[in-house]
């Protein structure tokens, strides 16, 4: 069994977490449960998945903390949110702890499903390629970006998935929304600034000037292009 078809599902209400067991396992998809963040923790060290699905308000500890313990250790698996907070800042929050999708409480199982199966097939399509730009490297089997230096940079979950995206696509324009759509989701309302925002900040972070060996080029009223190979 691959890891992609290995799902973790962190739900303190044990009606919902059967009632989400049974449908992924109808999908052919391989459960582990977890009631709590202790007991979802010693799963994920104790195992590999492809998604985790994680309740946002838990007993013990909350699913943002969750999602910043499976980035931290490096963990490569997609995580969807399940809340009934739907606020911006509470979207925001989950993103930058690393989740990959955020679906409303009550839901409808089949869009759950569909979300589901968009979440695997994404995690399945994850190249485990390098790229180098710049004398930086991105390593997509470590989730890891450095320097010439050979030292980490330290960027966000949303900023290493948007700069893997524009090296998977170099030379490509990418428009705001197109991007919004790949790393915040379709189903995700966030402001077309927040895209400038946080180009802003990889620049900050690779120390980008017009000297640089790359370049992530504004493309006036569409989007972004990256250039990895400009000496």
């Amino acid at each position: 069994m691959s890891g992609g078809e290995r799902i973790l599902i962190v739900e303190d209400d044990g009606n919902l977490r059967l009632g989400l067991k049974v449908n992924l396992e109808k999908e052919g998809y391989h459960v582990t449960e977890a009631a709590d963040g202790a007991a979802a923790l010693a799963a994920l060290a104790a195992g590999e998945f492809g998604l985790v699905i994680l309740d946002v308000m838990l007993p013990d500890m909350d699913g943002y903390a969750i999602c910043r313990h499976i980035r931290k250790g490096g963990k490569t698996p997609m995580a969807m949110m399940l809340t009934a907070r739907t606020l911006e800042d509470d979207l925001v929050k989950g993103f930058e702890a690393g989740a990959d999708d955020y679906l409303e409480k009550p839901y409808r199982v089949r869009e759950l499903l569909a979300r589901v199966r968009a979440l695997v097939r994404r995690g399945d399509e994850t190249v485990e390629a390098t790229f180098r730009f710049g004398g930086f490297t991105l390593d997509a089997a470590s989730h890891k970006v450095t320097g010439p230096d050979g030292q980490k940079v330290d960027l966000t979950p949303k900023e290493y998935a948007l700069l893997h995206l524009f090296l998977k696509k170099p030379g490509q324009a990418l428009t705001r929304d197109a991007i919004l759509d790949q790393i915040w989701g379709e189903s995700v309302h966030v402001d077309e600034r927040t895209v400038d925002n946080f180009v802003s900040s990889i620049k900050k972070k690779l120390n980008w000037t017009h000297d640089s060996g790359f370049s992530i080029e504004t493309i006036r009223g569409v989007g972004y292009r990256m250039e990895t190979d400009l000496h």
